[in-house]
């Protein structure tokens, strides 16, 4: 989810009697685990940043951090939903100060800042990333273990009902996508609807974009030739597409969306970071990006002016970092 908010409210919910646990900054100040290296505050885009935590499989959470890496806000996950955070863990601040947010093989959930329920969709087939549409509905897809008859993609009303879906059969069940299988089939970790009503997906495993429309034609294909397990591409305001990609190294890319040529590109080449799976422009230009076991903001010129990492927080194989390490982050500015 690619937005900046004006307003700021980090929390995951139950729907059933659960209560979360929220974390005074007193508490969390003392933890120890994020640290902050790289900080020049005439160049970054000053605010806190949202990011959700899974580095303690006991504990997940969403965080909320200065820009001196002190955890200012939190909010647990109760002990009957800790499990549903894989894969993407995705959180979103609405225009209304609410938070939506997924969680992966669960569900959907809006809530107010105080931890009440106000919207929620179960869908055990959902994973990666939700979006609310200006029109009131949420936007969803489902990438964890997918089939053929499944659908990547769900358009749903404020009452639940499907109102679109894309399934990736109807255009790509065929060579030389048809016999893929790595976490699914096409392992779908993300959706934009495009100013034009069409809609920008991304099939991880097909290692491409694919714009579709209305009647879910595939009508445009961006990426083939040099994407690898992409992750979560933004449109930019000039049109451009901003994404993760799980290259060697792992990189950032700006994609001319006319003519798919690469116009600016910033290697992660911390391979402690792998995978990086979130890139966001902040409106001073800047971009902002998650890897698993960091988050860097750069300038167009690729100069880091602001660095969190995990401190002291070892994972015994790389999967581990895949999967409790940081997904997205989001900068937010409290203006309330």
């Amino acid at each position: 989810m690619k937005k900046i908010f004006t307003y700021i409210v980090v929390m995951t919910i139950c729907l059933f009697s659960f209560p979360f646990v929220s974390t005074s900054v007193s508490e969390t100040q003392a933890e120890k685990f994020l640290e902050v290296d790289s900080y020049n505050p005439d160049k970054a885009y000053n605010g806190t940043t949202l990011i959700s935590d899974n580095h303690d499989p006991e504990r997940p959470r969403i965080i909320e951090v200065n820009m001196k890496g002190e955890i200012v806000w939190s909010y647990n996950l109760p002990a009957n939903l800790k499990s549903y955070t894989n894969p993407g863990f995705d959180s979103q601040i609405l225009p209304n100060g609410n938070v939506l947010f997924l969680l992966p093989r669960n569900g959907i959930y809006e809530i107010t800042r105080s931890g009440d329920v106000v919207w929620s969709h179960l869908d055990p087939k959902c994973s990666h990333d939700a979006d609310r549409l200006p029109n009131g509905n949420t936007l969803y897809v489902y990438g964890a273990n997918d089939n053929k008859e499944d659908a990547e993609v769900k358009e749903i009303s404020p009452d639940g009902k499907i109102v679109w879906s894309w399934y990736a059969k109807n255009e790509f069940d065929k060579p030389p996508y048809k016999d893929i299988f790595k976490h699914g089939w096409t392992h779908t970790n993300a959706v934009t609807r495009m100013s034009n009503g069409d809609t920008l997906i991304s099939p991880r495993n097909f290692n491409c974009l694919v714009e579709v429309d209305k009647n879910g034609k595939a009508v445009k294909i961006v990426g083939e030739k040099y994407l690898k397990d992409q992750h979560d591409p933004e449109i930019l305001p000039n049109g451009n597409i901003l994404v993760a990609n799980h290259g060697r190294p792992n990189e950032i890319l700006e994609i001319d969306y006319a003519s798919g040529e690469i116009v600016w590109r910033y290697p992660v080449l911390n391979r402690d970071a792998y995978p990086v799976r979130d890139a966001n422009l902040l409106p001073n230009g800047n971009i902002l990006i998650t890897g698993s076991t960091e988050i860097l903001e750069v300038t167009r010129d690729k100069e880091i002016v602001w660095r969190i990492f995990m401190s002291g927080v070892k994972f015994d194989k790389p999967m581990d970092a895949s999967g409790r390490g940081f997904y997205k982050a989001q900068r937010v500015v409290k203006t309330y």
